[in-house]
């Protein structure tokens, strides 16, 4: 079959890495892609926010099954789209993705149907969030409702940060995402990430990870769209993830289906394990990325059909088979990143780098120039090793990042520290 893959990070490189594996594949296009993916997929210059463009696309070229790989398509509604053409899609549909494009839908959802998170208030203006944030006292979180590439999350330490925050994001900071904000308690224990794919009644548990979201080492300094991590997280035994399927999972695809929105795609529950249990801190609907690129080095069997089984709805007859081994991943992002960074800055040494078969370097900000890798985002390499303990798997990902020629990146040297710390 032929598959269109839609995205350009280091969760897509993943994706089209594994399902370049399948052996179901005839032509793999993804779009727009990056400057490592020419080797396993056709990139093609495909404007997603285009619908009309990319139903074009899938007619000329056959395309049997598409993967929506970023959030703001399936936001946007272009599985919508794609299935009103009979155009087999992986991912939700716009008003079942809403579980990402509004903090405050999901945090009501878990309102009503008694799913585990933090207390929180909704607010559209300035002074009624502050005076709710003086009433809760700090430290304290504010979020943008709508999508901010995963920045729109502020951990305020002290009153004074928490009230900056509201009038940044009502400022303008993260443009429309910011219309609405919603205020929460800080929730305190280890995050960690839990992934299940649904066809919107039936689930099938798709691994663990724990992500490292600040730009500093120790987790220190402000969010980003993830610095490294690993899977699967020790934290998550199978006690705890009965008990996050049980509480957190089944609860939200029963409501969603009970509110009109059936789910279908994946669910990215993003977690704190606190001394009560499980609590909810948000939910994506794609993989997330760098979770997902370790992940896919996890996963033995093929990808596609459990893909394809949450479009078709038998996703609960699907079997995956998991290696043992710990995937860990490290980012290496533009100096100045998740703030101003400079384009265009060649990297060198990739192919000695990513050389070792446990290693593989999954591109995220970067363009094919010539002969040249250039990096034109903030998140530009994933280096990713699969191997049989945390702590080795740190080794060898930081001795691949070593033979890399990039002056113009950095990384933090700590990813895994929690687990190592523990001796996991």
């Amino acid at each position: 079959m032929n598959i269109l893959v839609i995205g350009s990070g280091g969760r897509e490189h993943s994706l089209t890495w594994k399902i370049a594996q399948s052996p179901l594949i005839e032509k793999l296009y993804v779009a727009p892609g990056n400057g490592g993916m020419g080797d396993i997929a056709i990139c093609v210059a495909l404007n997603s926010s285009n619908h009309d463009e990319v139903v074009e696309f899938c007619r000329e070229k056959n395309i049997e099954f598409v993967v929506i790989g970023p959030e703001a398509p399936l936001v946007d509604g272009l599985g919508d789209r794609l299935k009103d053409e009979n155009i087999a899609a992986f991912g939700p549909t716009a008003n079942a993705a809403i579980l990402e494009g509004s903090k405050g839908f999901t945090k009501d959802l878990c309102a009503k149907y008694n799913i585990p998170t933090a207390a929180y208030g909704r607010f559209s203006e300035a002074e009624p969030a502050k005076r709710f944030v003086a009433q809760q006292g700090a430290p304290i979180v504010i979020k943008a409702d709508g999508l901010a590439a995963g920045k729109g999350v502020i951990m305020a330490e002290t009153l004074e940060q928490a009230n900056d925050a509201i009038d940044d994001i009502f400022g303008g900071q993260f443009g429309e995402a910011g219309a609405e904000l919603v205020v929460e308690e800080m929730l305190f224990g280890e995050e960690a990430s839990f992934f299940v794919l649904t066809d919107g009644e039936n689930i099938l548990p798709f691994g663990t990870a724990q992500d490292h979201k600040r730009v500093g080492e120790g987790d220190t300094g402000p969010n980003t769209g993830g610095m490294g991590a690993y899977s699967p997280a020790p934290v998550m035994d199978a006690a705890m993830i009965e008990r996050t399927i049980n509480e957190i999972i089944i609860p939200t695809v029963k409501g969603m289906a009970a509110e009109g929105r059936p789910f279908q795609g994946v669910l990215f529950a993003g977690l704190m394990i606190t001394n009560k249990g499980p609590e909810l801190i948000e939910y994506n609907v794609r993989f997330g990325d760098p979770e997902c690129q370790t992940l896919m080095m996890r996963l033995k069997s093929d990808i596609v059909p459990a893909l394809m089984a949450c479009s078709i709805g038998n996703v609960h007859e699907v079997e995956t088979d998991w290696s043992d081994d710990t995937a860990l991943n490290v980012v290496m992002a533009a100096n100045g990143y998740p703030g101003s960074y400079d384009k265009n800055t060649e990297i060198n040494n990739l192919d000695q780098a990513g050389a070792a078969e446990n290693v593989v370097i999954f591109h995220a900000g970067t363009k094919k120039e010539n002969d040249s890798i250039l990096a034109i985002g903030g998140r530009v390499l994933n280096i990713t090793a699969l191997s049989a303990t945390v702590k080795q798997a740190k080794e060898d990902a930081y001795t691949a990042i070593n033979k890399i020629n990039w002056p113009g990146g950095f990384f933090r040297r700590d990813i895994g520290w929690r687990a190592i710390d523990r001796g996991d």
